[in-house]
């Protein structure tokens, strides 16, 4: 049995391998860049290396830092979670050499399926159904046009060594084609280290199925039933379940039989997925692709199955076989889990970067939560925006649901924007329930994207309480008075406290302009409040406010007899309040702010180009002096592995350039100034 291992990864993933560690005796061993050195799973493991600088090229993607980690610390094997070189045939040989072993696969079957142009050609030859489409090696301008012509529109342009759901982008014609396939290469090259390409004919009602698979180094091989993966953003997922609804039993068969054909054929011997898609108007079944590795949502086959498969993982790994066969398998209940990431939802999904203020993980019968964070972790641009899964279990979908979403709303996450409101509402949604789903889900379900719902009255209010007991906390607590030690709603006026204070308050995610006035009176935990929202209607609703602290950080408010708690994170300019996993953050504005017209939105489009997150510039694609339109792609910044096109908001002509390719900007930094056009 493997005695020490090291987790070449960080983040959620490696937290949940050294789970399993500790369960078998196992020392486990962390990797670090110097932006994860106060990370979780540092601080969990039995013994962590400094492994480079915060890029993830310079430090988690570089396999000679990990082999020399591994020798410093004389581990029996290396554990490579997902992303990252859990799919690298240069970190295999290097383990090879020094006689480490790798958890996972072996190198051939890595090769081989790391090809999405060579895994088509090995299916097809299988038997396997395929996609229509180009798998060829020719990758000239010219071919691949020709080639989109005779796959048809629409289409999708797919990097062959992609994973993850990136590298991926649909084309309705030819034209466009022609404009997208050199970013498309360029990504590719930027996120994979290979810029081939292949081209498919587009399903336009695709479920997204997979299957997972497990072999050992004996030539036994079984299936764990299969996940339903359809809910995707960006060609990601974001929620997964096991087993999918709505399949037939010939549906099943296909899937499952596909999956071991191909494992059998490239001899595979460790966890791996099978991908598929379900054409949802006319049943066929399509070979996608095969994930060599651990998947990110395993834990719902875990929850199905009662096996850890990360123990499978280990064992296998170690030269032990299965420990069952595929009679011994059964599946039973249902689990649904949700991808929690620092993401904005309502703004096409943007990264979101900061430092967790708060947090706290819900602890109830039926709810997993598998992070990698904690308060006090700092989220910068350089990794993935996922920070935890949660996952909801349950003897049928309605309790797996059910136990997601108390979940959900039992999340306390401050202090960094995040997607929390998001999974919930996707969850409520009739549709999630009612049919079948597919990879169009979000876009029928949330018809021109997502929306956060406007903040309440209620909310707003116990927001200015917040503040300004947060003042008389600061104030008490400079005097040493024992009124912070008193229970809460226990009333005590203190003179020279009663007077009139006025708080002003902008809902950050509220694009309307709207501005509250919130007038104030009282003391200690009992207020009168005269509230005002301008942008809307000008009249003032009166309330009376009881209020008290519960602990340090948590606060119970009782507006006009309805009481309710939640956690505060404060700032000097903003306030943010969570209650049942849902955060709302207020911008505190000042008297002049208001006179000024701040917070409110502003007419006409923006005239410089800023960096809407931390990232590098990859493409300048304009001159000074040239003219520009609105939306055309001014700038290409590559932020959290994703490249993000950065357009003009009106017609102009670019000024000054105040960046170059290769530079590091900070989030909100001036690149470009755009003049008006004449």
């Amino acid at each position: 049995m493997i005695k020490s291992l090291l987790v070449a990864n960080r983040g959620e993933i490696a937290v949940r391998i050294m789970r399993t560690c500790q369960k078998l005796g196992i020392r486990a061993v962390a990797v670090y860049s110097e932006a994860d050195r106060y990370a979780r799973h540092v601080a969990q493991a039995d013994e962590a290396v400094l492994i480079g600088p915060a890029e993830s090229a310079q430090s988690y993607l570089k396999a000679e830092n990990i082999i020399a980690a591994a020798q410093q610390t004389g581990v029996d094997a290396i554990h490579p979670g997902y992303g990252f070189l859990s799919e690298s045939e240069a970190l295999i040989s290097l383990c090879e050499h020094e006689g480490i072993i790798f958890v996972g696969p072996n190198r051939e079957a890595i090769r081989v399926m790391g090809s999405k142009i060579e895994s088509k050609a090995l299916a097809q030859n299988a038997g396997v159904p395929t996609i229509p489409g180009y798998h060829g090696a020719d990758q000239s301008e010219a071919t691949l046009l020709s080639e989109g012509d005779k796959v048809g529109y629409p289409l999708m342009i797919k990097a062959s060594a992609g994973g993850g759901g990136k590298g991926m982008r649909r084309v309705d014609n030819s034209a466009q084609l022609v404009r997208e396939l050199p970013q498309a290469k360029q990504e590719a090259l930027a996120g994979f280290g290979d810029d081939k390409v292949l081209l498919e004919k587009l399903i336009e009602e695709p479920r997204h199925i997979e299957v997972q698979l497990a072999a050992d180094h004996h030539g036994n091989t079984v299936h764990l039933f299969e996940r339903e993966c359809s809910i995707q953003r960006n060609h990601q997922k974001v929620i997964e379940e096991a087993p999918a609804g709505f399949l037939s039993d010939e549906q099943r068969e296909l899937l499952f039989s596909s999956a071991i054909t191909l494992g059998q054929t490239v001899n595979y011997d460790s966890l791996g997925t099978v991908e598929f898609l379900l054409d949802q108007s006319n049943g066929e079944v399509y070979f996608l692709e095969m994930n060599t590795r651990l998947q990110v949502e395993h834990p719902v086959t875990e929850a199905i199955t009662g096996f850890d498969l990360v123990e499978w993982q280990i064992r296998i790994a170690a030269g032990e076989h299965l420990p069952c066969t595929q009679n011994d398998l059964s599946c039973t209940g249902w689990a649904i889990e949700a991808r929690v990431n620092a993401e904005d939802p309502a703004n096409n999904y943007r990264p979101q970067t900061g430092t967790i203020a708060l947090y706290s993980e819900p602890n109830y019968t039926g709810v997993r939560v598998d992070s990698g964070v904690q308060a006090g972790s700092v989220l910068g641009p350089y990794y993935d925006p996922m920070l935890a899964k949660v996952i909801g279990s349950g003897d049928n979908r309605e309790q797996a649901r059910s136990a997601l979403l108390r979940g959900l709303d039992n999340y306390t996450l401050s202090g960094v924007g995040n997607n929390l409101r998001f999974l919930g509402d996707i969850l409520r949604h009739p549709n999630f329930a009612d049919k079948a789903l597919t990879t169009r889900f979000l876009d029928e379900s949330f018809s021109g994207g997502w929306q956060a719902k406007s903040s309440d009255s209620k909310t707003v209010i116990c927001a200015a309480i917040a503040r300004i007991m947060l003042i008389e906390k600061q104030d008490t607590q400079v005097h040493n008075s024992p009124f912070q030690t008193l229970g809460a709603f226990r009333v005590l006026d203190r003179a020279g406290l009663a007077g009139q204070s006025r708080i002003i308050l902008k809902n950050e995610l509220d694009d309307t302009g709207s501005i509250h006035l919130l007038t104030i009176s009282g003391s200690q935990g009992r207020y009168q409040l005269s509230a005002q929202c301008i942008g809307e209607d000008a009249a003032q609703s009166e309330h009376t406010i009881l209020a008290g602290w519960i602990g340090e950080q948590s606060l119970q408010v009782e507006i006009d007899g309805h009481s309710q708690s939640m956690t505060i994170d404060n700032a000097a300019d903003a306030i943010t309040l969570t209650d049942k996993g849902t955060s709302q953050r207020y911008l505190c504005l000042s008297e002049q702010d208001l006179a000024l017209g701040k917070g409110h939105s502003a007419d006409g489009g923006d005239s410089s180009i800023t960096a809407s997150l931390p990232g590098q510039v990859v493409e300048i694609k304009v001159a000074s002096g040239a003219s520009v339109n609105s939306g055309d792609t001014l700038v290409v910044l590559d932020s959290m592995k994703l490249l993000h096109n950065l357009t003009a908001a009106t017609d102009g002509v670019v000024g000054e350039i105040f960046c170059s390719v290769g530079d590091s900007v900070e989030g909100g930094a001036v690149l470009i100034e755009l003049e008006p056009a004449e």
